[in-house]
């Protein structure tokens, strides 16, 4: 990729831009017989090499970090290009930290046990055995402050419900009728320009707000969840509806762990001050916020994926409506475990370990065709374009697509699928309650 093109459409994009979009009716069974059944094998000790390395490296970065004035003042120059370089070293330390704790949320999230206190929740595909999985995405979760436990039960609602309006649980688009916009029949170009319209410089300082701070207001209070619980729902709190009252107690142990952490921190800070764990700690996590609701948001967020209401909804389409994005380059692939790259896969298969999603992407390709979301546009033409493009979805209508700030889609319904309706392969919530558990 030529460094201007990072800043076009995807050709895979454009493909899709004004194709009308018939529904698909791949079957689970399809899709499961072209995998094979060794890559569904979980190694303990590969994980655990994994894990270690990752680790090995995170605090690598931080003896780095600890170096960089030895660095600057050893490479020499002015004192104008000393500080410019101190500049260089401190952002790259926080960016590439903030990659490494993504990466130690991305192990934690692959290790998401299927069973604790008698719930089934969850992946477990770092080990075949749960304690395994629970005492390392515990750990890790706890390390980068993410309530383990509260996050698993949720995600494991996401990893059931994807692309369900009803039954999804994060990232859920706004509907017409929020922004009080006129019937889409009658609206012209105008009457969203009155509502909808910002400058550029407030459309950045939403997306900055988002970027670093969205997932934990996503944990704190349920922001961009699904509208279907009560206001200020939070994850931290175990009578949340967001629990079963089966799992209270590991919301607990979950809150407990971060306790646990926070003392750690305070200690740390005690020792050696706000500003050094500032500079170690605070901004690499806050710069991990940033990579993780990128990814995630462009995971499940795009103009050309569509939303899915009452019956049109399936497992299948549901992991279908996922999109498969080379973000970060090598960078993505070292750092956060074929997350990005291979996600269609993972929501096919939850329980595949995370070395082995780049084959089953491989098999399941030509069974998925043209359904398969591929999009190699560069991150930051992609994270602007569907932050600034997927504003709003219709109230109604049982296969939606987001719209822009115009009122505006670039995929519609195919005719034929919209004027008589489609007929759905049986393959929805009961099945999904099967393929995740």
């Amino acid at each position: 990729m030529l460094w201007y093109q990072i800043f076009n459409d995807g050709v895979e994009y454009e493909a899709k831009v004004g194709k009308p979009f018939v529904p698909p009716d791949i079957t689970i069974k399809q899709v499961w017989e072209v995998v094979p059944k060794h890559l569904f094998k979980k190694s303990t000790a590969k994980s655990l090499y994994y894990t270690t390395r990752h680790l090995l490296v995170t605090y690598l970065l931080y003896v780095f970090a600890q170096n960089i004035d030895l660095v600057v003042s050893t490479l020499g120059g002015t004192p104008l290009a000393k500080q410019v370089l101190k500049v260089i070293c401190w952002t790259g330390y926080w960016s590439f930290q903030g990659f490494a704790f993504s990466g130690l949320w991305c192990i934690g999230k692959f290790g998401l046990s299927k069973i604790l206190i008698q719930v089934q929740a969850g992946h477990g595909a770092l080990s075949d055995y749960g304690i395994v999985n629970d005492v390392l995405g515990l750990v890790l979760h706890s390390v980068v402050l993410t309530p383990y436990h509260a996050w698993r039960f949720t995600h494991r609602a996401h990893h059931k419900a994807t692309q369900s309006f009803e039954r999804d649980e994060t990232f859920m688009p706004f509907l017409r009728s929020d922004f009080k916009l006129p019937d889409g029949k009658v609206a012209v170009r105008m009457d969203y320009a009155e509502i909808l319209e910002e400058t550029p410089a407030f459309t950045l300082f939403r997306l900055f707000v988002r970027q670093f701070f969205g997932f934990q207001l996503y944990l704190l209070h349920n922001r961009k969840g699904n509208r279907r619980y009560p206001a200020f729902t939070s994850h931290y709190r175990p009578t949340s509806q967001l629990f079963k009252p089966g799992e209270r107690s590991a919301i607990v142990l979950s809150n407990v762990a971060l306790l646990v952490a926070f003392t750690g921190l305070g200690i740390y800070i005690h020792n050696n001050g706000w500003n050094t764990a500032m500079k170690y700690y605070f901004m690499p996590w806050l710069f991990q916020h940033n990579w993780m609701v990128m990814f995630t948001y462009l995971q499940h967020s795009d103009p050309t994926i569509p939303y899915y209401r009452k019956d049109e909804w399936t497992f299948v389409r549901g992991a279908l409506a996922t999109v498969d994005r080379p973000l970060f380059g090598w960078v993505g692939r070292f750092f956060l475990y074929n997350i990005a790259s291979d996600h269609v896969a993972h929501h096919f298969f939850s329980t595949v370990p995370f070395y082995n999603l780049p084959e089953v992407t491989k098999a399941i390709k030509p069974v998925l065709g043209e359904y398969y979301a591929y999009d190699s546009t560069g991150v930051l033409a992609a994270l602007w374009r569907s932050f600034t493009q997927c504003v709003f979805i219709e109230d109604e209508g049982d296969i939606v697509f987001y719209r822009n700030r115009y009122g505006e889609s670039v995929v519609d319904l195919d005719e034929k699928a919209k004027n008589k309706g489609h007929t759905k392969p049986v393959n929805s919530a009961e099945q999904a309650e099967i393929i995740v558990d």
